[in-house]
């Protein structure tokens, strides 16, 4: 029989393929259906003739004339047409064959649920050939609510969440716990091996789902992670909100222990980066994915962290402030007008700095709560409010309330649609009329107070980081010389500040450099990556007899090769700052900036970003440091120059983005002082070999 699928052959052709069959088949075909409760075949026949009335659909058995009361086939040659999408839920060692007969037959798209395929590589290959997908092997399944499309074990409940995960059972337990909750799914894709299709081309079909408003991607490994960044930028833009569930990556990063930029820095640091960049959000668990996918389901962004609370318990309410310091939310002390105000809303001397204490007034008067919620609400000192306690239980323990605390759910909803900032309620109960009517009106509930303010927090950090567009840094490439004085020519070619100083070749030039340079005087052993650990530098040179001195010891003990003659930074108040960057397995060119010196890997407070960025990136990584007070001038001290410091992070993410040969380019110390930043040593390691000038063999 003549196939109704054209044959795409060339790469472009693939490329440009379009993956409707995944999410709308015209027919499919269930290779492996079965009668059986317990065998996939019999959940995959099962979902897919729930879609009969929009699809045809062709059970395949080969020992079964009838699955499910229909008609089955012994083989996909026997079918009547050809099917566009294939399911293979077959054993192992009958996929290839399978997949032979199907292709004959003008078979363009498979999904594959088998695992433990053999000879996996040619059988990609193979499929490719042909121009036809494969999702799989080792796939859970499909499932879109908006096509009648179900292709996997268990139910679904059709919703606004889109669930992407290369775990088919972790995927299947977001979306069991978002049922629970009340929160369904728009689509879903088990992706398995991705021996083909990969997350990024499922999350790209995603930007048009009408459907689909949150995502939530599960990954094990961040192949292609720049194509990744991008598609899910795109979603961003496309006002989409994705929450990404990372496991394992802090033991897969890819570190130099020859430098504090390649041991500092911890995969999920990365993975964090590239969220940020994207515009999406890194969070630990399935549970947390929930909550925080819920909470976005209904409510807006906070517009900051600043968040107050009510609480009917002063020990709910203190719990609650502990909780949201924790979480990176502020939640400070209330202006004199703004706790008068409240103040009028509960007895006399009841705490109304922050957190508020209603100490009874919900008891007397349910009314109190909507009271507070509006004033706190009008008030512009909050970007988000929360109600902490026993709100939500009134009407469920005590029928005759509940009337009453239905009238205040709608007061506060409407107060929450007015004013669009978050009202958030933490209460003991789950499922009461109340707390259906708050979901209803846009106010997220959450049964733990922490649940409710770490969806808060993340969700302020998706309104922070909207996503932003790295591009990329092009130059003429240049020479690369090993060494500390091959760095200090690409420290003069990207405009960073760094000390005068000559090569000493031999000790002639020592004479030379203690004319022409000012003491006091550096000396350093320039192949060595970390100098001061292995005797290499000698600061607080001041004559050239100290100076000969110096190199005649450091030349007994390490040897000849390049040494460096600088002129040493004697400014006051300066703060020593690391700035890195290196090029990520997967992500690409990175920037780092941190607490620096010989003592960062104690400190390990650095923040990094993927690279190239701009000053305003670099200026907000560098608030983002602990190290910050130090910088803006601690215990009296003056205030260290941020900009420039800034400059230079924006300076070495240009050059690590510009050059594919280096691998590593590490400025530290850079010397921060009220008048300036100075880079007094640097490192510089290649993908590639360099021409070397380091020390003789």
């Amino acid at each position: 029989m003549t196939s109704q699928f054209p044959t795409l052959n060339s790469a472009a052709d693939r490329a440009e393929a379009s993956l409707r069959p995944f999410r709308d088949p015209v027919s499919v075909a269930v290779v492996g259906a079965s009668n059986h409760h317990a065998k996939w075949g019999y959940w995959l026949a099962r979902g897919a003739l729930a879609g009969k009335s929009r699809r045809a659909v062709y059970l395949v058995n080969g020992g079964s004339t009838i699955v499910h009361g229909e008609k089955a086939y012994p083989s996909i040659a026997s079918l009547p047409e050809d099917p566009e999408l294939v399911v293979l839920c077959v054993p192992p060692q009958q996929v290839k064959g399978i997949v032979i007969e199907a292709l004959a037959r003008g078979v363009r798209a498979f999904l594959g649920i088998t695992a433990g395929v053999p000879e996996q590589r040619h059988l990609g290959e193979m499929i490719r050939a042909a121009g036809a997908r494969i999702i799989g092997p080792n796939s859970l399944g499909l499932y879109d609510a908006t096509t009648e499309l179900q292709l996997a074990w268990g139910n679904f409940s059709p919703g606004s969440l889109a669930i992407v995960s290369q775990s088919g059972q972790l995927g299947s337990e977001i979306a069991g716990l978002g049922a629970r909750a009340g929160l369904g799914v728009s689509r879903f894709v088990s992706i398995g091996n991705q021996l083909d299709v990969s997350a990024a081309e499922i999350l790209e079909d995603l930007v048009d789902h009408e459907a689909t408003r949150t995502v939530a991607l599960y990954l094990e490994s961040f192949a292609k992670g720049t194509e990744l960044v991008r598609t899910l930028r795109a979603l961003t833009d496309a006002g989409k909100k994705t929450l990404v569930l990372a496991a394992g990556a802090s033991e897969a990063s890819q570190r130099l222990a020859r430098s504090h930029t390649g041991s500092l820095t911890s995969a999920l640091d990365v993975v964090d980066a590239a969220c940020r960049s994207a515009g999406a959000i890194r969070v630990s668990t399935p549970t947390e994915l929930v909550s925080i996918a819920h909470y976005l389901s209904v409510a807006p962004a906070p517009a900051g962290r600043r968040v107050a609370v009510v609480s009917d318990s002063g020990g709910q309410g203190g719990i609650a402030a502990d909780v949201a310091a924790a979480e990176g939310l502020l939640v400070g002390v209330f202006s004199p007008a703004l706790q008068a105000d409240l103040a009028a809303f509960v007895p006399a001397g009841a705490a109304v700095s922050n957190p508020v204490d209603l100490a009874g007034a919900g008891e007397a008067d349910l009314g109190v709560y909507a009271d507070l919620s509006q004033v706190l609400l009008e008030s512009d000192e909050v970007d988000a409010v929360v109600l902490s306690g026993y709100f939500g239980c009134y009407g469920e323990n005590s029928p005759a309330t509940e009337a009453s605390e239905l009238v205040v759910v709608d007061r506060l909803g409407e107060l929450a649609t007015t004013s669009q900032i978050p009202l958030v309620v933490h209460s003991m109960s789950h499922e009461s009329a109340a707390v259906d009517r708050m979901w209803s009106h846009g106010i997220p509930v959450f049964g733990r107070v922490e649940s409710a303010l770490l969806a808060i927090s993340k969700a302020a950090d998706l309104a922070a980081w909207p996503g932003r567009h790295p591009g990329v840094s092009r130059s003429a490439p240049k020479p690369i010389t090993r060494g500390y004085w091959g760095a200090r020519s690409l420290l003069a070619d990207v405009g960073i500040p760094h000390p005068v100083g000559r090569f000493i070749a031999d000790p002639s030039d020592l004479e030379c450099a203690a004319r022409d340079l000012s003491f006091p005087l550096v000396l350093k052993a320039g192949w060595l990556d970390h100098k001061s650990e292995h005797g290499g530098i000698t600061l607080g040179v001041l004559t050239l007899e100290a100076l000969t001195a110096a190199y005649g010891d450091m030349v007994a003990r390490l040897g000849t090769g390049e040494y460096v003659v600088e002129e040493q930074d004697t400014r006051a108040h300066v703060v020593e700052v690391l700035v890195g960057g290196r090029r990520d397995r997967d992500f690409g060119p990175i920037i780092l900036v941190g607490n620096g010196g010989v003592e960062a890997e104690l400190h390990r407070d650095v923040c990094v970003e993927l690279a190239p960025v701009d000053h305003a990136t670099a200026l907000t990584m560098i608030r983002r440091l602990r190290c910050l007070a130090v910088l803006q001038g601690w215990r009296g001290k003056p205030a260290t120059d941020i900009d420039a410091l800034a400059s230079i992070v924006v300076s070495v993410s240009g050059a690590i983005a510009a050059d594919d040969r280096i691998h590593e380019f590490e400025v530290n110390p850079v010397r921060v002082a009220p008048g300036g930043a100075l880079a007094v040593d640097a490192l510089i390691i290649t993908a590639e070999p360099a021409k070397t000038r380091g020390r003789n063999p």
